[in-house]
């Protein structure tokens, strides 16, 4: 039975501990194997079905104390005629397992709200389609409703700040008094019953939401940040209410220092919740990049309709300076296409007859008739939203320490707490010293920091990689390609142009129009580049199929054309037919092929006669050498694989500034000498077209496809390039190396932050309003620190 994929939205997590936490307790169920990114919000979970059901994940994760967030749908009906049908459409959908909907049949519209894991889109929509009705997704509605709901959220906590701040600038006003002289009574303060009415509400209704995390993190077992707030609060609060009660006025009190943590807490969520939102951006503005119309032509007529409406084969039209609504093969027309959303070219596309157009490029100056291709969620923008989500919410290699310590950061935290607290109260035997100082090393602590610093920058240089078109499949392929040191490059497509041409004719008696005509004969129907080539030529209109065709793999073809008996393809292979080759004719080989030019021979198998030469070259593509000449001066050492002679393979190489090549390599050839790079112990890189080239892309460490512009070629890589331009490839590998270091940086600083942190605060030298400052601030940094990478930009 196969293994089962939940992608589970999770609330109520505070810090990465929550994070650990969740993770471990669904790693404990049998079958189960389960990811938790905190900067998403979300948990990525593998179940084998006959061991574990998703009703068991999710009783586990709220049973740790948390909640996966219920999403919603809204779907555009077809088919309704009456309520009769809108009811049996409701009584369908509301039989699901979690599943809750409503049905206007006026708007013929359904909103559908339902439990992830217990059922998915896929599974309502079919279950409307087997009731006789037709479904279909209102696109980007469930991501408008998740926004509002964060924003409704991010507005209810900043209101609550705001109160609290107002309760405890007065506590904190008063320690300006400890700058002026004292009294007879000492400093002035507040009256300790005020400083008591000021503290309580903030303590226990502005900071409620620390004591129900901790008590659910508690209940399930683990402890997390609001563990820590909560119980460094209480204690500075409980310490100062009872001297308050007691009427102990020669002791001082806290109140301001557990209002302050409180209220600085909160303001560092305020300012993390901000800028962790700007981190998915990339995501935002794609979407927002399609348009909500199209123009139908429908019988004669045009009409302005839904986007979402449009179906395949369809047939719509693009005007000058709109976008286009969804993937579509031109028709009619001719313009020019901004595709700088998809590529990251600046410069506009040509588009006429037979050309694919993308949904949200923006059409130029002409008008476009075209046949819708791809609509919905089979777009090329809808695949690389995708691949961005999926590659924002994916973990790399190098978070595993931090996940590591963030799992048992809080209990460790609460045991240096307890040791201050009882070291300085046995030995220096003042219970207030030590009780302040428990509560520093308590609020000082931040996990939060350590469990941010993947993540946000995963999040932004995946979203950056995306508006340079850079689709970057997840954050294990981006740390790999960081640590890139060698680089196979497939020749065809990808050094060169892609387009073949025919340059040079040789004929030994047949003329050039009968050569050539003879050759297409035997490449009729051929995908081969070379093939192509031939067929391009004018002369190839004339020729027919050849019989008793035979393909010879890396060698070329044979084939019966009228009473001949031909051979078409490499010269030594042609010339193994040929009873005694003119040695004049092999100098012109060599000849063509030290121009970097590929020579076919054609020969009469049979009569055992050499009929012609043909040269073929494909030319370099302009930026090649460039972006070879960025990729070595960033250590990156590349090797070109190519299937054409020695002679030819140098003469390309040198043009590119490739000092390795490897030569005469047949295609299923390119995955070993891929294999055998690897073997000299390097971290190895292979650069092809996504699909010819699967089997060297599977072989190598981190693998690039080149221009892809398919949702199948998409899926053939690590790392798409969606420009047909090495400098893309030379930019990835500067997004993989920036972003790294800033994960780097940003672990660096949480771990440091807490290993200096922590011993300050239990030595005494931090007061735990200015603990409870830096700890709000620690993850704001971290968070701040990625969204630096938004300044990097690809070059054109």
């Amino acid at each position: 039975m196969t293994e089962r994929q939940l992608e589970l939205p999770i609330t109520g997590m505070s810090c990465a501990a929550c994070a650990a936490r969740i993770e471990k307790v669904l790693n404990k169920l049998p079958g189960v194997q389960a990811s938790v990114n905190f900067a998403s919000e979300k948990a990525s979970v593998g179940l084998m079905p006959e061991s574990a059901t998703p009703e068991q994940v999710l009783a586990a994760i709220e049973k740790a104390g948390f909640q996966v967030q219920a999403q919603t749908l809204e779907l555009a009906i077809g088919g309704m005629t009456c309520a009769a049908c809108a009811a049996r459409i409701e009584k369908v959908l509301n039989r699901l397992a979690g599943v809750e909907a409503s049905v206007n049949l006026a708007s013929e519209r359904a909103k559908v709200r339902w439990q992830p894991g217990l059922a998915d889109a896929a599974r309502i929509i079919a279950a409307i389609e087997k009731a006789g009705f037709k479904a279909a997704r209102v696109e980007g509605q469930s991501r408008e409703e998740e926004r509002a709901r964060k924003e409704a959220a991010y507005q209810a906590e900043l209101r609550r700040f705001w109160i609290s701040a107002a309760l405890t600038l007065p506590l904190l006003g008063q320690m300006l008094f400890m700058f002026g002289p004292p009294t007879e009574h000492g400093h002035p303060e507040l009256p300790r019953w005020l400083q008591f009415l000021l503290a309580t509400p903030v303590q226990f209704w502005i900071g409620w939401r620390f004591y129900s995390g901790a008590w659910k993190a508690l209940r399930g077992g683990g402890a997390n940040m609001d563990v820590l707030v909560a119980l460094g609060t209480t204690m500075a609060w409980g310490y100062s209410a009872l001297v308050t009660l007691l009427g102990l006025v020669h002791q001082h009190v806290y109140f301001e220092g557990a209002a302050a943590v409180i209220t600085l807490v909160l303001l560092g969520k305020l300012l993390e919740a901000r800028a962790k939102a700007r981190t998915s951006e990339a995501i935002e503005s794609l979407v927002r990049l399609q348009p909500r119309t199209a123009r139908l032509e429908k019988d004669g007529q045009l009409l302005e309709v839904p986007v979402d409406s449009l179906m395949p084969g369809d047939v719509f039209l693009v005007r000058a300076g709109e976008a286009v609504p969804v993937d579509g093969q031109v028709l009619e027309g001719s313009s020019a296409v901004d595709e700088a959303m998809l590529t990251g070219e600046s410069m506009p596309v040509s588009k006429g007859a037979g050309d694919a157009v993308y949904a949200a490029t923006h059409n130029g100056g002409g008008l476009l008739r075209c046949r819708a291709t791809g609509v919905g969620e089979q777009t090329l923008l809808a695949g690389i939203i995708r691949l961005v989500a999926e590659a924002q919410g994916s973990k790399a290699p190098v978070q595993r320490l931090a996940d590591r310590i963030a799992a048992v950061f809080v209990p460790v935290v609460c045991a240096i707490a307890l040791a201050t607290f009882l070291g300085w109260w046995l030995v220096g035997g003042d219970l207030a010293t030590a009780l302040v100082n428990a509560v520093a090393v308590l609020v000082i602590a931040c996990p939060c920091a350590l469990g941010l610093a993947t993540p946000t920058a995963i999040m932004v240089g995946t979203g950056q990689g995306a508006k340079a078109g850079i689709l970057i499949r997840n954050a294990e392929a981006l740390e790999r390609a960081e640590q890139l040191r060698v680089l196979a490059l497939d020749k065809t497509g990808t050094l060169t142009l892609g387009q073949p041409r025919v340059t040079d004719v040789q004929d030994l008696g047949v003329g050039r129009a009968r050569l050539l005509t003879l050759a297409a004969s035997l490449e009729q129907g051929s995908e081969h580049p070379l093939g192509r080539a031939i067929l391009a030529e004018p002369e190839a209109a004339g020729a027919a199929a050849a019989e008793d065709f035979l393909n010879v793999p890396g060698h070329g073809v044979e084939g019966r054309v009228g009473a001949q008996r031909l051979r078409l393809g490499s010269p030594d292979w042609v010339l193994s037919c040929i009873t005694a080759p003119d040695p004049a004719l092999l100098e012109a080989v060599a000849g063509l092929q030290e121009q970097g030019k590929t020579v076919v021979a054609l020969a009469d198998a049979e009569a055992g006669s050499l009929l012609g030469l043909i040269a073929i070259a494909d030319p370099l593509r302009p930026t090649s050498a460039a972006a070879l000449a960025r990729l070595s001066a960033a250590g990156v050492r590349p090797v070109m694989l190519t299937g054409d002679n020695p002679r030819t393979a140098r003469a390309v190489a040198a043009e590119a500034g490739i000092s390795d090549f490897r030569a005469g390599i047949l295609p299923e050839g390119k995955a070993r000498a891929v294999t055998d790079l690897k073997a000299e112990g390097l971290l190895v890189g292979m650069v092809g077209d996504g699909i010819n080239d699967a089997p060297a892309l599977a072989a190598a460490d981190v693998s690039f496809a080149m221009g892809a512009g398919s949702d199948a070629a998409i899926k053939a890589a690590d790392v798409t390039l969606m420009r047909n331009d090495l400098n893309a490839l030379a930019d990835a590998l500067e997004l993989s190396r920036a972003t790294l270091a800033k994960i780097r940086q940003n672990l660096f600083f949480a771990f440091i932050y807490n290993v200096l942190g922590i011993p300050l605060a239990a030595l005494g030298f931090l007061n735990p309003v200015v603990a409870g400052a830096a700890m709000a601030m620690s993850s704001v940094s971290v968070v701040s620190n990625s969204l630096r990478l938004k300044s990097w930009k690809h070059r054109p």
